[in-house]
């Protein structure tokens, strides 16, 4: 069977495979079993051959990596259910965490990430977002990568220090905008740290499946993360977003390439620009066609925006409490993005349901979505609950990703080529008279400008290597930089 089997109304209902990159949502209240959904949701994709990433908020999903208990409500539950040869199972599970204590330490650049998410990330004003573009535009020029904090860190000391001409070039760099973006980076350089640099996660290693066929389930420790909402949500809104942008396009597969289960989903969306809302949506809309369904999960469904919601054709709604106004207005949303059955009143029965019971609809025949039916959720075969730190070490120790991740690297970056470049400039001055040093000064300074800007001769002779560059390697230059004039071309990872 190809179909994962969710529950059972009045007949039995499945997660179609092929319209399993159609996204969804599963939503409730806390403690209404949204989790347990997941499990099954998860180890059901695994077992057809689908690798799963899923962050765990509450360390509670990590349980798909050891087989359940065989409990008589369990049995209960899965005879009445009707699941075919139901027994206590583990999924193929790798850990990540980007700390590196959980699991397998996740690192990207801050190239890769970018100004607008790394804005987000430092959480900064539309005029110091400005500045902070300014400064990747300047690495880029220069041919400085930005792989860590510190290199980041030395191109803003760069850019305070050459104000006035950054400021002509690009326009107005102030210092308190600077600063502002330094503060940040200070509060960012304890927990976030860790995060930059390399080697840095390659996607393929995500899309695994084991010796047997089955998907594995990619697990992230989130539950330190979390506490850092604005990380959190950007980190995977980045991992998405590379998804995006490096698979290709495969159109409707009879199963995904990856499902991807997006907890806590308001994070992402909470006080979002516009700008970012739109590549959100963008991402979710086109990210089908590459093989991929993204499953939010949260406890209310207008925790999605209205555009996104209407794009997400499977659906599972737990119990909601209407005790306030915020509740009535979840279980009216509720009630309205749901195919109308007639003999259910959704509005009123969202308020009755039981634990391990739920509200569902998902897209059956022709990708026409299902009137929603009342359904008992079908039990997960892997543990409910959290695994001891002894289980999760001894998993990550035979872990197919083996010691790939463990140490970092710090190769020559932008800091390194600032650093040299200063001391360089330091080593040619010499005691001088005070008329004679400040001559020499300015003509150093004259110097300074040419190497940022480039004039004359020097900026001759970049536009020749340039020209070198692409016809050398020719459509691969985006993935390359000049790296000055004493460098060559060194791949970007």
């Amino acid at each position: 069977m190809t179909d994962i089997l969710l529950g059972k109304g009045e007949h039995q209902i499945f997660l179609l495979a092929r319209y399993a990159n159609r996204h969804g949502l599963v939503s409730g209240a806390t403690g209404t079993g949204k989790t347990v959904s997941l499990l099954v949701m998860a180890e059901g994709l695994s077992r057809i051959g689908v690798p799963v990433f899923v962050a765990d908020v509450k360390g509670d999903v990590a349980g798909l990596a050891m087989p359940g208990a065989p409990t008589p409500q369990v049995e209960k539950r899965a005879r009445e259910i009707g699941l075919p040869g139901f027994a206590p199972e583990a999924s193929p599970v790798v850990f990540w965490d980007l700390y590196g204590k959980d699991g397998h330490p996740i690192r990207t650049t801050v190239s890769e990430i970018g100004p607008a998410l790394f804005a987000r990330i430092l959480e900064l004003n539309d005029v110091q977002a400005g500045v902070l573009d300014i400064t990747f535009r300047l690495a880029d020029e220069q041919g400085l990568l930005l792989l860590d904090l510190d290199d980041l860190r030395s191109l803003l000391t760069l850019v305070s220090d050459k104000r006035a001409e950054v400021s002509q070039r690009y326009g107005l760099v102030s210092t308190q905008s600077i600063a502002a973006i330094q503060r940040a980076l200070l509060r960012l350089d304890g927990d976030g740290k860790q995060f930059f640099g390399e080697p840095a996660l390659e996607l393929t290693d995500l899309l695994r499946t084991d010796l047997t066929g089955r998907g594995v389930v990619s697990i992230l420790a989130a539950d330190r993360l979390v506490l850092e909402p604005r990380l959190y949500s950007t980190f995977l809104l980045w991992l998405l977003s590379e998804l995006f942008e490096q698979l290709p396009e495969v159109g409707d597969l009879d199963k995904p390439k990856l499902a991807f289960i997006f907890d806590e989903a308001h994070l992402l969306f909470d006080d979002a620009p516009s700008a970012l809302m739109h590549r959100i949506e963008q991402v979710v809309r086109l990210i089908r066609s590459k093989g991929v369904g993204v499953y939010f999960c949260s406890q209310f469904p207008d925790d999605v925006p209205g555009e996104i919601l209407g794009q997400l054709g499977n659906r599972i709604q737990h119990a909601l409490r209407a005790f306030t106004p915020r509740d009535q207005k979840a279980v009216k949303t509720a009630a309205e993005t749901f195919v109308p059955n007639p003999k259910i009143d959704v509005a009123q029965v969202i308020s009755q349901l039981g634990v391990g019971e739920a509200l569902v609809s998902t897209l059956q025949a022709n990708g026409v979505p299902m009137p929603v039916e009342r359904a008992l959720m079908a039990p997960p075969r892997c543990r409910m609950g959290s695994i001891a730190p002894e289980e999760r070490a001894a998993i990550v120790a035979r872990s197919p990703i083996g010691g790939k991740y463990t140490t970092a690297v710090n190769r020559e970056s932008a800091y390194e080529i600032l650093a040299r470049r200063r001391s360089d400039a330091a080593s040619v001055e010499k005691p001088v008279a005070k008329d004679a040093k400040d001559a020499k000064g300015a003509q150093q300074g004259d110097m300074l400008h040419d190497w940022l800007w480039g004039t004359g001769r020097r900026q001759g002779m970049v536009e020749t290597m340039a020209k070198q560059a692409a016809r050398t390697v020719g459509s691969q230059l985006g993935r390359q930089i000049l790296r000055g004039v004493l460098g060559g071309i060194t791949s970007r990872r």
